[in-house]
């Protein structure tokens, strides 16, 4: 969606609210949400801003020692958060919202070189010096399970029911059974310019993998992350969660991205 097509939903009143996001080192969306009105008039041009212990953290947020981008010595400051207009697309599972991704920089100008998408350019970089370019598909594989974020945390992650009871690979039985979420995975991520291809079940017990269509590695990357929380809120507002981590279960199959 460009910027015309955002603006005429805006004015329409279908959007009223831009979310700009950036991916953390941990590969969830941070960021922070925007009038629609305000991000039209001031961001989409001049970006925003955000902290720079955003890179620095462990997974409970908590800012680590030993960085030199930030730290408690030289005191934390902001990074420009400024939108790639070429991300700006819908988010048809949240209400009347738009999202943006951000790269960032520094005072002076600099690329955050830190930061995993300037990471990811860096490498393009490197081949397009070799006259090469790539492309890709993937698919990513996750558990869902038949309880809620707040009570699987409530447990200790410690009562886990997988939405299935016994392996489901390429059954179309149990996928049934998850299909008023896995459906609303397929659809809702082609109007959030994630396309997908396909969805089956996997090996595990409540196990179900994503097909994604072949593109360029850097639209590829702002796809999973897009899906990844897209597909995390969904499950919530159907009364369940679900896990793109590793390995859950010593005992059980684990979840993979597989890159061809």
């Amino acid at each position: 969606m460009d910027m015309n097509a955002l603006g005429a939903k805006v004015e329409s009143g279908e959007v009223d609210t831009v979310v700009v996001v950036f991916p953390d080192v941990f590969g969830r969306l941070v960021g922070k949400r925007l009038t629609a009105e305000h991000f039209l008039r001031h961001v989409a041009d001049g970006g925003t801003h955000g902290c720079n212990y955003l890179l620095t953290l462990n997974i409970e947020m908590d800012p680590l020692d030993g960085f030199t981008l930030a730290n408690w010595e030289a005191g934390f400051g902001d990074f420009a958060m400024k939108p790639d207009l070429s991300t700006i697309r819908l988010l048809p599972w949240q209400q009347a919202t738009a999202m943006a991704i951000c790269d960032l920089y520094h005072e002076d100008g600099r690329l955050v070189a830190e930061a995993p998408r300037s990471v990811l350019r860096r490498q393009l970089d490197r081949l397009a010096a070799k006259g090469l370019s790539c492309r890709m598909a993937s698919e990513l594989e996750f558990f869902l399970f038949n309880s809620t974020y707040h009570d699987a945390f409530a447990s200790g992650y410690g009562r886990l029911e997988p939405s299935s009871d016994y392996r489901i690979d390429y059954h179309t039985m149990q996928p049934a059974r998850d299909e008023p979420i896995i459906g609303a995975l397929r659809r809702q991520m082609q109007g959030a310019r994630v396309p997908v291809e396909s969805s089956k079940g996997e090996w595990g017990k409540g196990q179900h993998e994503l097909n994604f269509v072949y593109d360029e590695p850097l639209p590829m990357a702002d796809g999973h992350v897009v899906f990844k929380q897209g597909a995390k809120e969904i499950a919530a507002q159907h009364g369940k969660c679900l896990s793109f981590m590793p390995k859950i279960f010593a005992n059980e199959a684990g979840s993979s991205c597989h890159i061809p």
